[in-house]
């Protein structure tokens, strides 16, 4: 059951939210991305997630898990995957020699801001627990290899696990270097 619509809700998913938007956009502007850290999610704060984020926020995990929970489905999350390209569940299109509609690769930019929402929401999600191998951690148990393209998935496999042995700065230093500069990695 959802919780009431609280002062104690607003604030906290607010707080929530903009605390997770400012460690992306920190992430971002570390590897040249200025206008996408400034846009992250700005979705959220719009009346269909943000509402939503409300009635079911606990402050330890996605107030989309708990919806989803309820009514077996997110009406934020859909809102929100279809508006944030840097979700893999943005990029699919329809195959005209399938007639299915398939995953394609994420181009390269928003792949990085994908990483950088990983990380931010590990943070958000587990303080002081968090770990560089995290992001990496929670890809793993997500099982999302199904809906990921095979070059998204690859690729983004690459860059966590590079950031679980090697560290925020010199994976950030790939991506800067490599990832946004379009050269082939991970596949």
């Amino acid at each position: 059951m959802p919780h009431a619509i609280t002062l104690r809700n607003i604030i906290g998913h607010f707080k929530t939210i903009t605390h997770h938007r400012h460690l992306v956009l920190r992430g971002c502007f570390r590897v040249g991305l200025y206008w996408q850290g400034l846009c992250h999610d700005l979705s959220k704060y719009s009346p269909t997630e943000f509402w939503t984020g409300v009635r079911y926020y606990q402050g330890t995990r996605s107030p989309n898990a708990a919806e989803r929970e309820e009514k077996g489905y997110s009406e934020a999350w859909m809102h929100h995957k279809g508006r944030n390209r840097h979700h893999f569940e943005y990029w699919t299109d329809l195959n005209m020699k399938t007639g299915r509609y398939e995953s394609v690769p994420m181009p390269p930019r928003y792949l990085a801001e994908m990483v950088m929402d990983r990380i931010a929401a590990c943070r958000t999600y587990q303080g002081a627990a968090y770990t560089d191998a995290s992001p990496l951690d929670y890809f793993e148990r997500a099982r999302e290899t199904r809906l990921i393209h095979p070059k998204t998935g690859a690729q983004l496999a690459y860059l966590l696990q590079m950031l679980a042995q090697r560290g925020e700065q010199e994976t950030f230093r790939f991506i800067r270097t490599t990832v946004l500069t379009g050269q082939p990695f991970g596949e």
